[in-house]
């Protein structure tokens, strides 16, 4: 079997080539590691090309884009716009309202700029939404936004089902072992709508340090005994709906 971690920044792992030697050994075949400033955009591009099952996604994370000018911005957009053909998506990148302070239409503006790059280049977006979801899914729609992964999604379920009508894909992360909402969606959500992930270092499934690409794995198990299908047949169908999204990328 193989499997597929669409969203980890490898960059901020403690073993980057442990993580890689073990996610190989767990039958983890692609590992897209994810920029989110102009240096881990470079690392992303450093691993990707050392390693044949790492892959970049470039970009600019809310957050991190309230630190640079617009003109910072527009040229990392440019150096993006530049590596094209190394680029196999554009992540992570979205809105983060957690402060929910003034600069939440910086942060839409930029956004703005990265779904037009994204569809200028056409590359699927990688989409971080926290206490965002309803803005970011807005602009999603008014751009007619089409290749779409919401990551790590935590929103009502309402707008998972929106997600869902735009014909989006939602991530499970490998926390869905603990919690409730993710296993929820990966019981409910049709499997053609359904990509995992790690988020490493980020959400490990026992809540401890250090989760890496190997534990995807889980990902996969917990959707296999929500739905009660094969576990070869779950890596089958996300190998497909990897495919159908990231064919022309």
């Amino acid at each position: 079997m193989r499997f597929i971690d669409v969203h980890c920044h490898l960059d901020m792992c403690v073993d980057i080539a442990g993580a890689i030697t073990r996610a190989r050994a767990a039958g983890v075949a692609t590992i897209i590691t994810q920029g989110v400033n102009p240096a881990s955009n470079r690392a992303a591009l450093e691993l990707a090309a050392r390693h044949g099952e790492v892959k970049a996604a470039l970009g600019l994370y809310p957050i991190d884009a309230l630190s640079l000018d617009d003109t910072a911005i527009d040229e990392e957009l440019h150096f993006i716009r530049t590596q094209r053909k190394s680029v196999t998506a554009i992540g992570e990148v979205g809105l983060d309202f957690k402060d929910d302070t003034e600069k939440n239409e910086q942060q839409k503006y930029v956004f703005r700029k990265i779904i037009s790059l994204a569809h200028e280049l056409q590359k699927p977006l990688i989409v971080h939404s926290r206490y965002a979801e309803n803005e970011c899914i807005a602009l999603l729609e008014e751009a007619s936004a089409k290749r779409v992964i919401m990551h790590c999604f935590s929103g009502k379920w309402s707008l998972v089902q929106r997600i869902i009508a735009n014909g989006w894909f939602l991530t499970v992360p490998t926390h869905v072992t603990r919690s409730e909402q993710i296993q929820r969606i990966a019981r409910e959500i049709p499997l053609k709508y359904l990509l995992c992930e790690t988020d490493a270092p980020f959400l490990h499934p026992q809540k401890l340090d250090n989760n890496e690409p190997a534990l995807v794995v889980e990902s996969y198990k917990m959707i296999a005994l929500l739905k009660g299908l094969p576990l070869e047949d779950v890596a089958t169908m996300i190998e497909k709906n990897y495919a159908r999204l990231f064919s022309s990328a």
